[in-house]
């Protein structure tokens, strides 16, 4: 049975609460450190501990992709639509099952955060034909302006991509969105 796992940090005091679940199990773990919280997880369900990633190079930027929970009606992280991303994801980016939904966990080039996510995103949208919608952040009213790379970026891309996701839902396009954004900018 998988393991899926999500990823919680407090944008406050930057702690990370990592969650398990498998089947009717549940186990939560909180650690200043994202890896060493989701390795108490994996233990907790007897499994090998995944390693610590490696330091990015400068320029590279860690991110969560995932269909959203709105948009995807229930679709399981099993489901043959994301078949063809599991096989060929973008460079840089891991299939991931979360706990209601398919993602990836990327780690990839871009100028700063929002350009190393559209790049992800318009690469999967050309070759898969999906939006993954979804950057893992459930609190986007809190905020903390730390910089294009920082929490508040993260926000910014979770409240972007249920823009673009919830606008099309409603017949507006890339064009009318585009328009929004540098009248009111």
């Amino acid at each position: 049975m998988p393991l899926y796992l999500s990823y919680v940090e407090d944008p406050d005091s930057g702690r990370w609460t990592v969650t398990g679940e498998q089947g009717h199990r549940t186990v939560t773990f909180e650690h200043e450190s994202r890896e060493a919280a989701a390795s108490e997880v994996q233990k907790a369900f007897g499994r090998n501990a995944s390693p610590t990633p490696p330091q990015l190079p400068p320029g590279w930027h860690r991110f969560t992709l995932m269909d959203s929970l709105f948009g995807s009606d229930g679709v399981s992280p099993t489901d043959s639509r994301y078949e063809t991303l599991k096989s060929n994801p973008p460079q840089g980016c891991d299939p991931r099952g979360f706990v209601n939904s398919f993602g990836l966990e990327c780690a990839r080039p871009g100028t700063d955060l929002l350009d190393a996510v559209s790049s992800t995103c318009a690469d999967i949208r050309a070759q898969h034909g999906l939006l993954l919608a979804d950057a893992g952040i459930e609190q986007v009213d809190e905020w903390i302006s730390d910089g294009k790379d920082g929490w508040g970026a993260r926000i910014l891309v979770q409240l972007l991509l249920m823009s673009i996701e919830r606008g099309r839902l409603l017949g507006y396009t890339s064009d009318d969105l585009i328009r929004f954004v540098q009248r009111v900018g």
